[in-house]
C-alpha cells in the first residue's frame, strides 16, 4: 500500500523475503570492482515518466547506499518505492530501506519513482562517488493527454457504462490492512479489543512454483494459523478482503500467463479464506489488459467485489497516469471497481498532511469522473476508497490522530465507499520518535487508536 508503507511487508519478513521478492540477486562472476547505478526509464507519457535505478555492489559488499541526482527546474519526483527520499531544490537523494541496504558483492537492489516533467537525472552520485555504469533507456512509451486533474490515455477507450451492477465492498466501510504474514496481532484479538471486524489481508503473491497463490509468496494458503484466525474472526461476525500485489513481488498478476490461469489463482485464494472481496494493489507494471479480463471473468462468475489500490503522484494531480490507464481499460471491459488511492508517499506542498491526503482523494475523484463520465457524483464517491499510512511515512510526513479524525469526517460527509490504512500491526505507540517500523507507528498513540478512529466511518 506505494507508496504505501512501501516495503514494510518485506521488511517484516527480513532479508529472506527480500530475496524471494527479487530484491537481492546472486553475485555474478567477475563482478565490477566498484558499485554501479543503472538508470532505466520504464515508461513515459507526455508530462512525465516512471524511472528506476538498479544499484549493484562491486567486488565488496555494501552495508547501505545513498543515490543522489539533479532534475532540471520544472521536473520533480512524485511517488516512489523501495527507497526513502529527501529533496532540496532540484537535488534529490534516495537512500535504502531497511530491507534492501545490505548487498553482497555483485548483488543488486532497485528502487522506482514517478516524475512529473520530462527532464532526466543528471550529476548522479552513488555513496558520494559518480555513478559508474549509469545509462538511460526507455522500455515502453505511453502517449497521454493531461488536464489539471486527469490523465487520459489515447490508446484506451473510455467507457460510459458498465455491463454489471456488482457493487463495491458494499456494507464494508472500514477495512484496515493487516500484514497476514506476521503472527501478531491476530485478527480475532484486534476484533475483540476494538469491535473492528473487517480487515484487508496483505498480500497474496505467487509462490516459487509459479502461478500458485501463497501468503507473502512463502506461506501456504492453508496455513493453520491464518485459516483458524480468519474462522475465529468470522465467528464474531467479521469478514476479510484479500489483497494481491503490494510493494514486493512476485505478483500473481505477472506470474500467471493467461487470464484464465489468473482468475483460477484468484478463486483459489478467495476460497481459502471464504471471501468474495478482492483488492489488487498495483505498485509495479502489470499486464493490465489480461488482468482486467481475469477480474471481469471473476466478477461475472462469482459477483466478486473488486478494488484497485493505486499509487498517487501528487495531491493536486491524483493517481499516476499508468494507474489511470489501468482503470480506463477496466471501464472499457465493463468491470465495476472501487478505486482506492494510496494516499501516502506522494508529493505535496501543503503544510497539513491531513489536508494533503484529502486533496489527493479529491483529485483522484476528478480523474474517476473522466473515466466514468456517465456516473453521478454520488455514484463515483461510492466507488472511492482512501488508504493513508498511519504515523510516520517514508517521505517524512506524519499522519496523526487529528488527521485521521479529519479524514473520517470528510469520508462520512461525502459518503465514499471505503476507508483503510496501513497497517493494524503498526497501530500502537511502542516506538514514539523512532524510525519507521512494520510493528509500530513511530508516534505517541494508544493501542489501536487509529483502528478505533477509522471505525467511526459509517456513512
Amino acid at each position: 500500500m506505494s507508496n504505501k508503507r512501501k516495503g514494510l511487508a518485506a521488511l517484516a519478513a527480513g532479508v529472506a523475503a527480500a530475496v524471494t521478492a527479487g530484491l537481492l540477486l546472486a553475485a555474478p562472476a567477475g563482478a565490477a570492482a566498484t558499485p554501479t547505478a543503472l538508470f532505466t526509464q520504464d515508461s513515459s507519457w507526455g508530462s512525465g515518466y516512471q524511472g528506476k535505478y538498479t544499484i549493484t555492489a562491486g567486488s565488496t559488499a555494501l552495508t547501505g547506499w545513498k543515490l543522489e541526482f539533479d532534475l532540471p527546474a520544472g521536473t520533480k519526483p512524485g511517488s516512489y518505492w523501495d527507497a526513502a527520499l529527501t529533496s532540496s531544490g532540484n537535488h534529490h537523494t534516495f537512500t535504502n530501506r531497511e530491507y534492501n541496504g545490505s548487498l553482497a558483492a555483485g548483488a543488486s537492489a532497485s528502487f522506482g519513482f514517478l516524475v512529473n516533467g520530462t527532464g532526466l537525472p543528471t550529476n548522479c552520485k552513488l555513496n558520494g562517488q559518480p555513478c559508474a555504469g549509469s545509462t538511460t533507456t526507455t522500455t515502453t512509451t505511453t502517449t497521454t493527454t493531461t488536464s489539471t486533474s486527469t490523465s487520459t490515455s489515447t490508446s484506451t477507450s473510455t467507457s460510459t457504462s458498465t455491463s454489471t451492477t456488482t457493487p463495491p465492498p458494499g456494507s464494508i466501510k472500514s477495512a484496515p490492512y493487516v500484514d497476514i504474514t506476521m503472527p501478531t496481532p491476530s485478527l480475532e484479538s484486534v476484533a475483540r479489543a476494538t469491535g473492528q471486524k473487517v480487515f484487508t489481508l496483505a498480500f497474496a503473491l505467487a509462490d516459487s512454483s509459479g502461478c500458485n497463490p501463497s501468503w507473502g509468496g512463502t506461506i501456504p494458503l492453508n496455513d493453520s494459523r491464518i485459516i483458524n484466525d480468519v474462522k475465529a474472526l468470522k465467528a464474531l461476525g467479521g469478514d476479510v478482503i484479500v489483497a494481491t500485489g503490494g510493494a514486493a513481488g512476485p505478483y500473481l498478476e505477472y506470474t500467471c500467463s493467461t487470464a484464465d490461469a489468473l482468475a483460477g489463482a484468484y478463486k483459489k485464494v478467495l476460497d481459502a479464506v471464504g471471501s468474495n472481496h478482492l483488492d489488487v494493489d498495483v505498485e509495479a507494471s502489470i499486464p493490465h489488459d489480461m488482468v482486467n479480463t481475469a477480474l471481469k471473468k471473476l466478477q461475472t462468475e462469482r459477483g466478486t467485489s473488486i478494488s484497485y489500490t493505486m499509487r498517487v503522484q501528487g495531491d493536486d494531480y491524483g493517481m499516476d497516469p499508468y494507474s489511470v490507464q489501468i482503470l480506463q481499460n477496466a471501464a472499457a471491459k465493463g468491470l465495476t471497481v472501487l478505486v482506492n488511492p494510496m494516499t501516502m508517499e506522494f508529493g505535496s506542498s501543503r503544510a497539513d498532511w491531513g489536508d494533503a491526503v484529502i486533496a489527493a482523494a479529491e483529485s483522484s475523484l476528478r480523474q474517476m469522473k473522466a473515466i466514468w463520465p456517465a456516473k453521478s457524483d454520488a455514484e463515483l464517491k461510492r466507488l472511492l476508497g482512501v488508504t493513508p499510512m498511519i504515523g510516520r511515512n517514508f517521505n517524512g510526513k506524519v499522519f496523526t490522530q487529528a488527521h485521521a479524525n479529519k479524514l473520517v469526517a470528510w469520508a462520512n460527509a461525502n459518503k465514499i465507499g471505503l476507508l483503510g490504512f496501513w497497517s493494524v500491526g503498526r497501530d500502537n505507540g511502542s516506538c514514539p520518535g523512532g524510525g519507521i517500523s512494520p510493528t509500530c507507528s513511530s508516534i505517541s498513540q494508544g493501542q489501536y487508536e487509529f483502528t478505533n478512529i477509522f471505525k467511526g466511518f459509517t456513512a
